[in-house]
């Protein structure tokens, strides 16, 4: 048995946080794709402690997927990447099942070795079919897209921060084995700011921001959330696709170091009755110029009429929305009008019941709230389809903006209701075109098919087993 040393990369904390953060700042400054994929091509051919390059992609529902391709082969092959698009639920159908996989070069990050294994590094994706044509399932494609069209229209960008919580429970692989008589085990019963300095969920939490902070994503703060065992790592207002990348890497770690610790990290948006859900609120503005257009010192809640307009598209089409926000069985749970549950289509500044809120801000930081979101929406598809209609989404003529603002209507309380605005919607099926449309909605349709109709008050087994985060393929297969 060969038990020699293994030349494998693994570097401090420290040093990838500076090569993380270079990495965003280029990615930020829109240094050009060529250079960059030049550069990073030359530091693969050069660095031989590197085994082995990552490559990301997210389906239609937001599952992460990642093909390790040996580095090698990688560099000689990386204009040709194929893969089986029919083994990906709700990509392409068997009989034109090879679809493109392009590099998304300023994406490369270099990863913890503790969390990651050694000798990698990572890039995302983009899907084309093959023609080279943009893979329209793609929505990481789609958003980068829409990013690339504001940037050259009128030098605009999108920028987001999300406020993501999950839970933390004990024993590894607890949603794939979930019952609903013996339901979920804490590891801490403190609540908001409680847990002592070395329990479980603290440990837990200061393992990940560690691991965060040297992926670059610029680190907040961090916390125990209201609920037992749920905790939330906030990271700074960025990119809105350098943001959604974050998402699935801080869900993906968030996994694994759970895992690591023999405990399972569960984005469920209710895994718990009888208390607080879980959420993504997802925090948006728009800048031109440099300049945030968002913000208006004179305006209502000091946001700007351009801003106003933002909210009032979003709350007309909130129905044909809720699905795309809360895309499972188990998110309409956390809809419950008790334990802050943002389920009122209107906005406020103080109301935190509010679909969107209007937090407290000035020049830099003017932004909206949109508190409705669940965390295991497919980040992609969420902000794509968040600005899209924010920006040109159609309004109700017959409601003055102030009344739509203010009234008191509901989203949806279960998925059913949900499937059936989706389905009507003419303006999604417009903006994600026929066939996503369709796709999306048959995928709903299947989860919703496989889980008891009626909610009721106790969580049951097939929403979590079902759950199309919960890896369970050999399930699925089963129907």
């Amino acid at each position: 048995m060969l038990t020699g040393p293994k030349n494998f990369l693994d570097i401090s904390y420290d040093e990838l946080e500076e090569l993380n953060l270079e990495a965003k700042s280029k990615l930020l400054n829109r240094v050009n794709s060529d250079t960059l994929q030049e550069e990073y091509v030359r530091y693969l051919s050069d660095k031989k402690e590197i085994k082995a390059v990552t490559v990301a992609f997210t389906d239609l529902e937001g599952r992460f997927h990642m093909l390790d391709y040996d580095k090698k082969f990688l560099l000689n092959s990386y204009d040709n990447l194929t893969f089986d698009g029919s083994s990906v639920r709700g990509f392409s159908i068997q009989r034109e099942s090879d679809l493109r996989l392009m590099i998304d070069w300023g994406s490369f990050r270099w990863l913890p070795a503790d969390v990651f294994g050694p000798g990698k590094v990572m890039v995302f994706g983009l899907i084309a079919a093959l023609d080279g044509s943009l893979y329209e399932s793609d929505l990481r494609g789609q958003l980068k897209q829409l990013t690339t069209d504001f940037w050259t229209k009128d030098n605009s960008a999108a920028n987001v921060a999300v406020e993501l919580e999950g839970f933390l429970f004990n024993g590894r692989n607890a949603e794939q084995s979930y019952r609903s008589s013996t339901g979920f085990e804490f590891v801490s019963s403190g609540g908001y700011y409680h847990s002592l300095p070395q329990d479980p969920l603290r440990q837990f939490i200061d393992r990940f921001a560690e691991a965060q902070r040297a992926l670059g994503f610029e680190n907040e703060k961090d916390h125990p959330e209201v609920a037992p065992s749920q905790f939330e790592l906030n990271f700074s207002y960025s990119d809105v696709l350098v943001c959604a990348d974050q998402i699935q890497l801080y869900k993906l770690m968030a996994r694994q170091i759970a895992d690591k610790m023999g405990m399972t990290a569960s984005f469920l948006p209710k895994p718990v009755p009888d208390i607080n859900g879980s959420g993504m609120h997802t925090n948006m503005s728009i800048s031109r110029n440099g300049k945030n257009i968002f913000y208006d010192a004179q305006g209502q809640d000091k946001i700007s009429e351009y801003a106003w307009s933002f909210v009032d598209r979003i709350l007309n089409n909130a129905n044909d929305l809720c699905l795309i926000l809360n895309p499972s069985v188990n998110a309409y749970r956390r809809l419950d009008p008790h334990y802050e549950a943002p389920n009122q289509i209107k906005s406020s500044a103080i109301d935190r019941s509010s679909m969107v809120r209007i937090p407290l801000g000035n020049e830099k930081s003017a932004r909206i709230e949109v508190r409705s979101v669940a965390p295991d929406a497919n980040p992609y598809l969420l902000l794509y389809t968040l600005f899209k209609t924010g920006i040109e989404g159609p309004m109700a003529e017959t409601l003055d903006s102030e009344t739509r603002r203010t009234r008191t209507r509901f989203l949806p309380d279960n998925i059913y209701d949900a499937m059936r605005h989706f389905k009507g919607s003419e303006y999604l099926r417009s903006l994600l075109g026929e066939n996503n449309h369709g796709k999306y909605l048959e995928l709903k349709q299947a989860v919703a098919e496989r889980c008891p109709k009626l909610l009721g008050t106790r969580i049951k087994t097939d929403e979590i087993l079902f759950h199309h985060e919960v890896t369970n393929q050999y399930l699925w297969g089963k129907f």
